[in-house]
């Protein structure tokens, strides 16, 4: 499985209510696949959230999510699958474009952690062992520089779309 078929398997559960109904979809279909399909996705997927963890991201979901941990930014980044291809790359390339989703300011909160073990889940349902350890994955582009994400001044310069709409 290539990325386009990852981002071809995401897209064809779009329909789904809502990203935790995506994500059980998402992990339906992994349960029909073959073993090693659905170890080819979560590499890719592992390859996404590795290219995704970054401050600028981060402090995007902190600015939506009123407060971020690491878990919960493991879990943004499970809901910015979610949204599809085209946002997910939006928002890697400039995180101020997630102003842009039909995300509700007053009900907000941006997470999917069934997006994040949906592989998991599978192979675990199907062979009652975990999967295999991924092999070491290629580096990410690293965090990047960090900045005081309750420091408001900083945020509203640094994200003023995102600012505007959730700070």
């Amino acid at each position: 499985m290539n990325r386009d078929d990852y981002w071809n398997l995401i897209e064809s559960c779009r329909l789904a209510d809502s990203p935790d109904d995506l994500a059980a979809a998402v992990k339906d279909k992994l349960s029909n696949m073959p073993l090693d399909e659905v170890l080819a996705f979560d590499r890719v997927q592992q390859d996404l959230m590795q290219e995704s963890y970054t401050w600028r991201l981060w402090g995007a979901a902190y600015l939506i999510n009123g407060g971020c941990s690491d878990d919960g930014f493991d879990y943004f980044r499970g809901w910015l699958i979610t949204q599809g291809r085209d946002a997910f790359q939006r928002a890697l390339a400039d995180p101020e474009t997630l102003a842009d989703l039909d995300i509700d300011p007053e009900d907000s909160y941006c997470e999917c952690e069934d997006m994040v073990s949906a592989a998991f889940t599978a192979y675990y349902t199907r062979t009652g062992e975990s999967p295999p350890i991924s092999p070491t994955l290629s580096p990410g582009p690293g965090l990047g520089d960090d900045w005081d994400f309750d420091d408001d001044d900083e945020m509203q310069a640094r994200y003023p779309r995102l600012f505007e709409k959730f700070g």
